[in-house]
């Protein structure tokens, strides 16, 4: 996805206008008869929301454009808390996904939603989401859960949330490789007591956090997710599931109860 067109210009009275700003629709609702207001993520300026007039008018330009899981290049203006869009462009590259790619992706962008304040750029982040966006796009099912273990692991590193996982995080002790360990929100990484979750090897640990370090951390996440047996790899989903519950202040995300309710995800 081309991240070099963006551009801010400042009107005579001093109000900015972004120009082809790299972005994805998050979520958007109704506004009023004939408009949306959207949450979008970009990739300069983080998570905006814009106000989308008269998107949902048959003849709009913005009404085939303006959907989630799509590249898009948007321009907007404004300083108040909602700016308003001027313009949006696919950009291209994949079609949507569909089924549970779909629910996926809606997943993903709850994620973000929850755990991204307003205004706060995230590039790197922006990049690994157009990633992994094209992944559940391919519509290989082998990649999903991968790719979704994934990117729950490198959103939590990117915004500070996931501690080292090459050491215990209270006392700093290097890993052993076949000792039990656990992620939780209160302690970060500690080794596996009765009180915890089914606890992960340290070489897995030590292999995640080699992975997440790497020139493309989510191709080498990706993998070392797919690798794990079936039972290492329900671990982990267990114990991201609940450090990402605890961080984003819910018992249950919305989207992965509806996974759970249709497909038993």
């Amino acid at each position: 996805m081309a991240t070099s067109k963006s551009s801010t210009v400042i009107s005579k009275r001093g109000i900015p206008r972004i120009q082809e700003e790299p972005a994805f629709v998050l979520h958007r609702y109704d506004w009023s008869e004939s408009s949306l207001i959207l949450e979008t993520f970009t990739r300069h300026h983080g998570r905006v929301a814009l106000v989308a007039k008269g998107a949902k008018r048959p003849t709009s330009n913005f009404r085939p454009v303006l959907l989630p899981l799509q590249p898009l290049h948007i321009t907007y203006t404004g300083d108040a808390e909602i700016r308003t869009l001027k313009g949006a462009e696919w950009v291209g590259g994949h079609i949507m996904p569909q089924g549970e790619a779909l629910l996926s992706g809606y997943y993903l962008n709850e994620l973000l939603l929850r755990l991204l304040a307003r205004d706060d750029p995230h590039p790197r982040l922006f990049d690994l989401y157009a990633q992994v966006v094209q992944v559940l796009a391919s519509g290989h099912e082998g990649t999903m859960a991968p790719a979704l273990r994934a990117f729950e692991l490198l959103v939590l590193r990117d915004i500070g949330l996931l501690p080292q996982l090459n050491a215990q995080t209270l006392t700093l002790a290097p890993l052993q490789d076949h000792a039990a360990y656990s992620l939780v929100a209160e302690g970060g990484l500690r080794s596996h007591g009765p009180q915890d979750r089914v606890g992960l090897a340290g070489s897995v640990w030590l292999l995640l956090e080699a992975s997440l370090d790497a020139d493309s951390p989510m191709s080498a996440t990706l993998r070392v997710c797919a690798e794990l047996p079936s039972d290492q790899r329900n671990a982990l989903q267990g114990q991201l599931r609940a450090l990402l519950h605890y961080h984003c202040g819910v018992h249950t995300l919305r989207t992965r109860q509806m996974m759970v309710d249709l497909q038993g995800f």
